[in-house]
């Protein structure tokens, strides 16, 4: 509105405030400001037509620091300016009548509604954005269908074989039989969410084999998401 007495912001709900500070300035109040809005809070509603607010004011020595302010309803506003009991107090009375019946208008209250439709469709676009990639991404391993082994993950992930070996021995998810040379096997509490293992046996020279750890579709989205891309969100993982 133009040529405005007392500046209304509009908050992230839509609804139209003014700061008490101003509106005390406004009125040319002498008194005190923390002693002339205490004569009226009690009239109102706190969290409804008025909330504490800090207000950054620079000082004397270029400093900054917070003053205590209220963020008034319009409505609180105009009852206040009312309650004055002066020609200034009237004309800013009538200022905020004018303002309520602007903003109450059909023109203003379709062009809010449209807004406000369009934000939400702006955020409809941003989530389908956001989940795209990583929709891509849960099928890029989902697709495979089955466990494979170390060497094949290792490619899939982008990333070189010992290396994943180590990050998954050193975050405890696997660990080696039998010294250094040791075939890598699973914990058990994450078989088989996250691995598999290919059945073991007894070989023609009739020595009993290890069972052959593979990692799953799940495991391998997980470990890449945790690894390798950490800014993607983690799946929760039950242990």
């Amino acid at each position: 509105m133009n040529n405005e007495l007392i500046s209304i912001q509009t908050n992230e709900q839509g609804e139209q405030r003014v700061s008490a500070r101003e509106l005390h300035k406004g009125l040319g109040i002498k008194e005190r400001f923390s002693l002339w809005f205490g004569r009226y809070e009690d009239m109102f509603v706190e969290g409804t037509d008025f909330t504490s607010v800090g207000l950054p004011t620079v000082v004397n020595n270029g400093a900054t620091r917070m003053l205590d302010d209220y963020s008034l309803s319009v409505d609180m506003a105009k009852h206040i300016s009312m309650m004055t009991k002066t020609e200034r107090g009237n004309q800013i009375r009538d200022y905020f009548i004018q303002v309520e019946k602007q903003w109450n208008s059909p023109e203003l209250m379709m062009a809010r509604s449209l807004q406000y439709a369009n934000n939400k469709l702006i955020g409809y676009e941003s989530k389908i954005a956001e989940l795209t990639p990583k929709a891509e991404l849960h099928d890029k391993f989902i697709a495979t269908g089955e466990a494979i082994g170390v060497r094949e993950a290792s490619k899939e992930m982008g990333i070189k074989q010992n290396e994943l070996v180590d990050l998954l021995l050193n975050h405890k998810y696997i660990y080696r039989q039998q010294g250094h040379n040791g075939k890598l096997q699973p914990y058990k509490k994450y078989v088989p969410k996250l691995f598999t293992l290919k059945s073991g046996g007894v070989g023609e020279n009739g020595i009993e084999f290890t069972p052959r750890m593979r990692i799953t579709p799940y495991g391998r989205e997980y470990f890449y998401k945790k690894f390798v891309n950490p800014e993607q969100t983690e799946l929760d993982m039950e242990a």
